[in-house]
């Protein structure tokens, strides 16, 4: 049993492999090919066994028999020529066969006790076969004339057919070829999703993706299509979204500075006044929030920021809020890529959050920690924001719910006053600087927010 830490380890190795679809299909293909061949070989050997072996036979068969028959009506003074002949245009040799002869056994080839019974059964019982007489390697039959016997000796050659090492060598081109195809293939296959997932992954970057090429089969035209259909609808929701909240939040505000005017021109008394201001205050707070949602970022505005500067800049503006102590720890001279108004925004609600729900139990203090530092990652290194306070948090069942748009912890920080967009924007605005936003707990007590930013090159 693995220990949890080595299984934790062992479990990113394997991930590329189990899910990459890639690889899935390079390696069914390769098993299929791998299958295929290995069935296709079986098959030839079976099937071209008994001919190979009917082949060989005969071919032995034959070339004793002429040679024998040759030998046997030729006129005794032109045998040596026709020995000769044999020798080097046929590559057949003859020698007698002598009690002495050093014989070693038969070619090991499975197709040999087959052939010997072959020839066995026209040339006679007695024909022996060898692999290596007297030291010379061939093939060697022995067969009689008359009384005398002989040895002919053919070029292996000519008998043999695939090898192993040959089978085995185009196996392995064949393997290869194979292999190289079903990457291709694979590769060609996955194209189109590969495509696909790229600008779905800078849909959720808050990018606007290239169109997908509408062409390939039809499958994958209709699904770029409609891909390409959907980012369209998309960019004029999220369009046609901003102008409505934009131009209701702006028509909401002139009625609002009038319902103002009117206040300070009115005879009420100092706590109907007062709270009547603090109605329009909340209304014209909500407003801002409207439109600081409907507000895009722009990443062609995007310059090096001194966001050691602004933070100390944020805090220094929050230190001069009643009921509010500041603590920071924050690293000079540290430069991200971004947008300074939507940088300072999202600084800004973090700490108007943690000033209206982080109160610190007990006391009629806001305390909040704001650090910043360079910490390495996996992705290179990254700009750590981190803003905390020590007030009452929030159930880790709900954090979540914290990040969605028109949400509100009433019951866990306190009663809300807003749309419930704080962090919905600054989540916004994160995800458009292509930086991370964690949600958490602090130990000890309060709510804890991290924001990973790439660091300016």
């Amino acid at each position: 049993m693995l220990p949890p830490t080595a299984e934790r380890r062992r479990t990113p190795r394997l991930a590329w492999f189990r899910s990459g679809l890639f690889w899935r299909t390079f390696l069914l293909l390769s098993a299929l090919t791998t299958v295929s061949m290995a069935s296709w070989i079986g098959m030839i050997n079976r099937v071209q066994r008994g001919p190979q072996v009917e082949q060989t036979a005969q071919l032995v068969i034959s070339v004793v028999t002429i040679t024998r028959a040759a030998l046997t009506h030729s006129a005794p003074e032109l045998r040596r020529e026709l020995l000769f002949e044999l020798v080097s245009n046929e590559g057949i040799r003859i020698f007698p066969l002598e009690d002495s002869d050093l014989v070693d056994p038969p070619p090991d080839n499975p197709l040999m006790p087959e052939i010997e019974r072959i020839v066995k059964d026209k040339l006679g019982a007695d024909t022996r076969f060898s692999s290596r007489v007297g030291g010379v390697a061939g093939f060697w039959i022995s067969f009689n004339i008359d009384d005398d016997k002989y040895w002919l000796m053919l070029e292996r050659e000519r008998l043999s057919g695939l090898t192993g090492v040959q089978w085995l060598g185009w196996a392995t081109v064949v393997g290869v070829l194979s292999v190289l195809g079903a990457a291709l293939i694979s590769s060609l296959v996955n194209l189109p999703l590969a495509r696909l997932t790229a600008a779905a992954r800078e849909i959720a970057q808050g990018k606007r993706p290239s169109p997908l090429p509408e062409k390939g089969s039809k499958e994958i035209i209709e699904a770029n299509r409609s891909f390409n259909q959907m980012v369209d609808d998309l960019q004029q929701v999220e369009s046609d979204r901003a102008v409505i909240l934009a131009g209701i939040s702006h028509d909401l505000r002139t009625p609002l500075a009038r319902m103002q005017l009117e206040l300070e021109m009115a005879q009420l008394g100092n706590e109907a006044r007062e709270g009547m201001q603090s109605d329009i205050a909340q209304m014209d707070a909500i407003i801002g929030q409207f439109l600081d949602y409907a507000k895009p970022t722009e990443t062609a505005t995007f310059v090096p920021i001194d966001i050691s500067g602004l933070l100390e800049d944020s805090a220094r503006a929050a230190e001069r809020l009643p009921g509010m102590k500041v603590k920071c720890e924050i690293a000079r001279d540290i430069l991200v890529m971004g947008n300074a108004t939507d940088l300072r925004r999202v600084i800004n609600n973090l700490i108007e959050n943690a000033r209206r729900y982080g109160q610190t139990p007990g006391t009629d203090v806001t305390e909040i920690d704001i650090s910043l530092r360079v910490k390495p990652t996996g992705h290179g290194k990254r700009a750590l924001i981190e803003v905390q306070d020590r007030g009452p948090g929030v159930p880790a069942d709900q954090i979540e719910q914290l990040l969605k748009p028109f949400t509100r912890m009433d019951t866990a920080r306190g009663q809300a006053n807003g749309a419930g967009l704080g962090l919905a924007i600054v989540e916004r605005v994160v995800s458009r600087h292509h930086a991370e936003l964690s949600v958490g707990n602090r130990e000890g007590g309060g709510l804890r927010i991290q924001i990973a930013m790439p660091l300016a090159e």
